[in-house]
């Protein structure tokens, strides 16, 4: 496949950096502020992919702009101490971006945060492409952030993988006419992802390398 492919699209958070704990620690920061005692940890797992928007808007839709922004400010104080890499990530990057593929990241955060998970994992120089919510119209799983990534980089959708931990990243890639690789370390489990049929589901990122001939 190394000779078709060219190009790998990355969800960022639960897919090349963790950040689940932050995530986590976020939403039941903020439904503890408007529901006391209402939500344990196990039951914010749903929210985790869909936008901010997306999930408060589905919970309390007058109060929405300020959950987001009391949301926003804690996860980004917390950012840093919570922010933690997920093994193999930072190699299997350094390798693919060593063998020439084009490199992105498909994300409904907003780009200064994704710029802030970036540098703290050293990954930002790996990638050519960064399409995060504010870029877009409409988020995953619409196809309009994978094929304005693809854009940018000059790539074709059946030259490209989209890599995620979520269904939204699936989707949209399939919406969007790339090959789709599910992450089996995702929060949600790997039997809930291979229910979106992902073309690959990866164990580790290092993974991606056999999937392209790349071992």
């Amino acid at each position: 496949m190394s000779n078709k492919i060219t190009t790998i699209l990355f969800d960022l958070d639960g897919t090349l950096i963790d950040t689940n704990e932050l995530i986590i620690s976020t939403f039941m920061h903020t439904l503890d502020k408007y529901y006391p005692g209402k939500y344990q940890r196990e039951d914010v797992y749903p929210f985790m992919g869909p936008s901010l928007m997306e999930t408060f808007s589905g919970l309390n839709p007058d109060r929405v702009d300020e959950m987001i922004l009391e949301y926003r400010t804690y996860n980004l104080a917390n950012h840093d101490r919570l922010v933690k890499e997920f093994v193999g990530v930072k190699d299997t990057v350094h390798t693919l971006k060593e063998r020439g593929y084009k490199l992105g990241i498909v994300t409904t955060k907003l780009h200064d945060v994704v710029l802030k998970g970036l540098k703290l994992m050293d990954l930002e120089p790996y990638f050519e492409a960064v399409v995060a919510l504010d870029h877009v119209e409409k988020e995953k799983p619409d196809p309009e952030s994978v094929l304005k990534a693809l854009e940018q980089l000059g790539s074709k959708p059946e030259e490209a993988i989209m890599v995620g931990d979520n269904y939204h990243d699936i989707l949209a890639g399939k919406n969007a006419g790339t090959k789709t690789a599910g992450v089996a370390w995702s929060m949600k489990g790997r039997d809930y992802l291979a229910n979106f049929e992902p073309d690959f589901m990866l164990e580790n990122m290092a993974d991606i390398l056999a999937i392209l001939g790349e071992e």
